[in-house]
């Protein structure tokens, strides 16, 4: 650990200049702070999940076996047994799975909002209520307990022919502060001389350029980079010092970085996002559709009045093939997003024409930039 963290005078002198620099630089656009842009090694959410009932529905509930099943524990834990060949109508309970996340540092007593979605057939979960649900984590330790009333933001009608109509999601709702915490998750917050910090997108000048910042501030060798993903950086051990030392990095400003030249291409949808250090080289592009059109007119033929002939029906058929007139348009040498984008429009090109030009000019060595379909 670095000698400048040793004593409490030398670290509230390194807070003071901290902040008198933060006081004398401006805010410089494209500055990132570092809290936006990494995370503490070992500080995370846990996901807790929990299966339960929801009772109250308005006839929209379900009649599904493990729904039955959990209706008659529920009782029992009550005292109350139910015959063995008695099957009870359910129309107001449904069988949920409820998910939330815990945050780091959460402690007991505390609230955290939950979902709760259908796990059966129920038409509808709105006006219902969740009964007392453990959550559970990934070790099968219970964490919290959640209770309360739905919020549904969907609804739906039926009339008495069938038809029905309905308006987002029925089956799934939130109840916010649902759940309290049992139990807590250990962090080891201070038990090593040094934390690490997670780029959240790894890359070499990224990591140089926070481990350099740390060192301007702290002095030299507090923060070293150890990959594209991680930096390390000598901390004090004291628990409220390091609180105080984590709020003045997350408050560090860190030059932003430019993205890697990517075009990304939904094959589904034909979104196309087009990163702006993209570039093009010298090319010329021209790009054409052939339309065919097929016209059939069916022509009936009458026979004479005096004959005995039949009625004929003749097949016209009307071909036309048409060439659009799609100019050739040159790409300049550095050739920017927005020129890019201006071209292709000048030729009416759609996303799918687009996609088609994107990918001529990554196999002619032309496009230079990371050509990425999802």
């Amino acid at each position: 650990m670095s000698s400048a963290f040793r004593t409490n005078k030398t670290y509230q002198k390194i807070f003071i200049a901290f902040i008198l620099c933060s006081l004398a630089v401006p805010n410089v656009m494209g500055m990132q702070k570092l809290r936006d842009i990494s995370k503490i090694n070992g500080v995370r959410s846990n996901p807790l999940v929990g299966y339960g009932l929801v009772v109250g529905l308005d006839g929209t509930g379900e009649q599904t076996v493990y729904t039955v099943q959990a209706f008659r524990t529920m009782l029992s834990r009550f005292g109350i047994t139910l015959p063995p060949g008695l099957t009870p109508t359910l129309k107001n309970i449904a069988a949920v799975a409820i998910h939330a996340e815990m945050p780091p540092f959460v402690k007991r007593g505390q609230s955290i909002d939950v979902t709760v979605s259908s796990l059966g057939d129920a038409q509808s979960l709105r006006g219902g209520a969740l009964l007392m649900t453990p959550l559970q984590g990934i070790d099968g330790k219970v964490y919290a307990i959640a209770q309360g009333n739905l919020l549904v933001g969907g609804f739906g009608a039926e009339g008495a022919d069938g038809s029905k109509i309905s308006v987002n999601i029925q089956t799934a709702g939130r109840i916010p502060n649902g759940a309290i915490i049992e139990r807590e998750i250990g962090y080891s917050f201070g038990d090593t001389d040094h934390l690490t910090l997670n780029i959240n997108n790894p890359d070499f000048t990224t990591a140089k350029r926070i481990a350099d910042a740390i060192n301007n501030l702290l002095g030299p060798d507090v923060a070293r980079p150890l990959d594209p993903a991680s930096v390390r950086v000598n901390a004090p051990r004291d628990v409220s010092q390091r609180v105080n030392f984590i709020s003045v990095l997350e408050n560090l400003e860190i030059d932003s970085i430019s993205a890697q030249a990517k075009i990304v291409v939904n094959s589904r949808t034909g979104t196309i996002v087009i990163g702006k250090d993209v570039r093009v080289s010298p090319a010329a592009v021209t790009h054409g559709n052939l339309i065919v059109t097929i016209d059939e007119n069916p022509d009936v033929v009458q026979p004479n009045p005096l004959a005995n002939g039949q009625a004929v029906v003749n097949q016209a058929t009307d071909i036309d093939v048409t060439q659009e007139n799609r100019r050739m348009f040159l790409m300049q040498p550095g050739t920017s997003l927005e020129e890019i984008v201006s071209a292709v429009n000048a030729v009416g090109a759609a996303p799918g024409d687009l996609m088609a030009i994107l990918e001529a000019l990554k196999q002619a060595g032309a496009l230079h930039g990371e050509l990425v379909v999802i």
